[in-house]
């Protein structure tokens, strides 16, 4: 009885756009939406830019720092991390809650640079910079120093090619969007 109850209630409660998101300061921020499933720890490290995209289930741990630049997309399941254990847990065994400065347990900030689109289930680690307009496509993990305009793919993601190349062909059979792209790339 007391399950149907629940699945009842449940049933009608789906995520969300939160549209007009407010940084930690209450301050809004102009066509910038989150997904209401979508998790945030450390908000006061979090900065995000006008319109944004961040979908549902998403999990932003910004405690050391996460800038996302203007126009940036992160789909669903992402995880933004600025903190990793997955060394040090291994090292320190049954004394790893007792040791106070570990060693391998990295931290670092995260930069995702204007107009970057982050596909679905990707991982991006501490201490990651991925350049203006760059794709990541699904599933892939992400770490290290990625330039601007990047196709980033894989596990660990690799550079696999330039979304300048990708985008020529749609500019030249609409060449009415030359003018909105230059805005953005010519920054």
């Amino acid at each position: 009885m007391f399950q149907r109850l629940i699945f009842h209630l449940l049933k009608n409660i789906r995520p969300v756009m939160i549209g007009n998101y407010k940084d930690f300061k209450g301050k809004k921020i102009l066509n910038t939406r989150v997904g209401s499933s979508s998790t945030i720890i450390g908000h006061k490290s979090l900065i995000l830019e006008e319109n944004i995209f961040i979908g549902q289930y998403n999990f932003i741990e910004a405690t050391n720092g996460i800038n996302i630049g203007r126009g940036c997309q992160i789909t669903n399941f992402v995880s933004l991390l600025t903190h990793s254990s997955h060394q040090a847990i291994r090292l320190y065994g049954d004394h790893y809650s007792k040791v106070k400065q570990k060693k391998h347990y990295y931290t670092g900030s995260i930069f995702i640079g204007d107009f970057t689109f982050i596909g679905p289930h990707t991982v991006v680690m501490p201490n990651t910079n991925i350049g203006k307009g760059s794709i990541v496509t699904a599933y892939s993990y992400v770490k290290g120093e990625f330039p601007d305009y990047s196709i980033i793919s894989g596990n660990p993601a690799k550079i696999i090619g330039d979304t300048r190349d990708m985008d020529k062909e749609a500019l030249t059979s609409n060449p009415e969007l030359q003018s909105y792209y230059n805005e953005w790339t010519k920054r």
